[in-house]
C-alpha cells in the first residue's frame, strides 16, 4: 500500500466544501488540566458525528459508473457505516451496512435513517467484515473497507493536513487507533507538513491488537466489550501496521476507566459530547502528562456518537468515583422518629438525599434495629468523610457501599 502526501493533498481537494472543515483551537482548560498546551480537532462535529465521512466519500468519489450503479457494501460498528451511508444517498448508490450484533442501538438507527439497508452479523467487527465480503464477492458489490484502503487512508490523512496548517506550531498529535487507517492518513500528512512532530497512537487496554504488533508484544486481553467500540479492532492490518511502523513516534494503552473519566471531563470542562474512542487521546495524555508538559499537543477528537444511556451510566458512575454520589448503609433503632432524625443531620451537613430505603425483613441486624439505605449528593470524597462521622457521632453506625476511589 503506498498513500502519498499528494495522494492526501487530491483528497482534500475532492472534499473540499462537501465535508466541514472542523475547528481546531486551543482548549485552556484542558491545558490547566494536563499541563500541555492543548488543541482539540473537534471531529464530533461532522455531518454524521464522526471523521469517516471523509475517507468514504474520497473512496466514493472513485468508483466507476458500473461500480456506482452495482452498489457498496462496508462493514462497520457505526461510525463508517454513517459515513458510508451518507454520501451513498448523496451520490445515489445504494448501500448495504454489515455491523456486528452488539452496535449501539444509535449507530444501527442512524445507519438506517441515512437509508442504507442494515445487516446485523458477527460478534464483533471481524465476524461482520467476512460477511460483508462474502456478500461483496456473491452480488458483485464494491467492498468499502473502514480502513484498509489507500483511497480511505487518504481522505482520513485529511484530518493531520488541516491540524498543521491551522495550527502549525503543534508539536506532537494523539489520535485513536482501531484499524489504522485514521492514524496512517494523519501521520503521512502531518510529517509532510512538518518532519518534526511527533505522531502518537491510543488503543484501549480491551483491544490492544496495534499496540501488541507495534511494540511486538503479546497483551493478555479480553477483546470483549470495550466502551471504546469504534476502536475494537481484533487483528491489525499488515498494510496499516507497515505504514504506523514507519511514521508513528509511539502507541500507548489507556484502562476503561481513564476513558471513561476523559468522557467526563470533556463534558464537564469543555461540554463536548466525545465517544469512547474519540476520548481515548485525552485519556492517554492525562495517563503520560509528564512526557508531554509545556509541549503543544492536538487530540483529535474522532467522534460523538455514544448511546445517551451508556453516556448517562458513565457519568453517574463518575460522579460516584469522585465522591459525589455516595451510597450509605445507616443502623438505626426501629422506633418512631429516627429516621426524621437522621434525615435532620444529612441536610444540616450540607448533603442531599436522593432516594431511601428502609426495610426491617432482610437484614442480620438485632431485632430492634433496623438499617436503611441512602442515596445521597455530596460535594466530595472529603465531604462523605466529614457525613460519616457526623452520623457515627451521633449514635448512628454508618459504612459507604459505593465505591468512590479512583481504582
Amino acid at each position: 500500500m503506498n498513500v502519498t502526501f499528494k495522494d492526501i493533498q487530491k483528497a482534500a481537494a475532492l472534499i473540499e466544501n462537501q465535508i466541514l472543515r472542523t475547528p481546531c483551537f486551543p482548549a485552556c482548560r484542558l491545558t490547566e488540566l494536563t499541563g500541555a498546551n492543548v488543541v482539540l480537532k473537534l471531529e464530533n462535529l461532522q455531518h454524521t458525528g464522526a471523521f469517516k465521512v471523509r475517507g468514504a466519500l474520497v473512496k466514493l468519489l472513485s468508483l466507476s459508473e458500473k461500480e456506482r450503479n452495482a452498489g457498496v457494501i462496508a462493514a462497520s460498528a457505526g461510525n463508517h457505516a454513517q459515513g458510508v451511508g451518507y454520501f451513498a444517498r448523496r451520490l445515489g448508490i445504494p448501500a448495504i451496512i454489515v455491523m456486528p450484533t452488539n452496535t449501539p442501538f444509535t449507530k444501527i438507527t442512524r445507519t438506517e435513517a441515512l437509508e442504507a439497508k442494515v445487516v446485523l452479523e458477527g460478534e464483533d467487527f471481524i465476524q461482520a467484515r467476512d460477511h460483508a465480503l462474502a456478500l461483496s464477492q456473491r452480488e458483485g458489490y464494491t467492498f468499502v473497507h473502514p480502513y484498509d484502503d489507500e483511497k480511505v487512508i487518504a481522505g482520513q490523512g485529511t484530518i493531520g493536513l488541516e491540524m498543521v496548517q491551522d495550527q502549525p506550531q503543534l508539536d506532537a498529535i494523539i489520535t485513536s487507533i482501531g484499524g489504522g487507517g485514521l492514524i496512517s492518513g494523519v501521520a503521512i500528512a502531518a510529517k509532510a507538513l512538518n518532519p518534526n512532530i511527533e505522531v502518537f497512537g491510543v488503543q484501549v487496554e480491551t483491544f490492544p491488537s496495534m499496540f501488541d504488533a507495534y511494540h511486538q508484544c503479546t497483551t493478555d486481553a479480553l477483546y470483549g466489550q470495550t466502551v471504546a467500540d469504534g476502536i475494537a479492532v481484533k487483528s491489525p492490518s499488515p498494510n496499516t501496521q507497515a505504514i504506523i511502523e514507519k511514521m508513528v513516534d509511539d502507541i500507548f494503552m489507556v484502562s476503561e476507566i481513564e476513558i471513561e473519566k476523559a468522557l467526563q471531563t470533556y463534558l464537564e470542562l469543555k461540554r463536548i459530547v466525545v465517544e469512547g474512542a474519540g476520548a481515548a487521546p485525552l485519556a492517554a495524555l492525562i495517563r503520560h502528562k509528564d512526557r508531554f508538559k509545556g509541549r503543544n499537543v492536538g487530540l483529535v477528537v474522532s467522534g460523538g456518537n455514544i448511546d445517551s444511556r451508556l453516556l448517562s451510566t458513565i457519568l453517574m458512575r463518575g460522579l460516584a468515583r469522585e465522591g459525589r454520589l455516595v451510597s450509605l448503609r445507616i443502623k438505626i433503632m426501629d422506633m418512631p422518629g429516627v429516621l426524621s432524625k437522621v434525615t435532620k443531620i444529612i441536610g444540616n451537613a450540607g448533603a442531599n438525599i436522593i432516594e431511601a430505603h428502609h426495610q426491617r425483613l432482610f437484614s442480620d441486624v438485632p431485632l430492634k434495629q433496623t438499617e436503611m439505605d441512602v442515596a445521597v449528593e455530596t460535594l466530595d470524597q472529603r465531604h462523605v468523610d466529614d457525613l460519616v462521622n457526623v452520623l457515627c457521632l451521633a449514635g448512628f453506625e454508618t459504612r459507604v457501599l459505593s465505591k468512590t476511589s479512583d481504582a
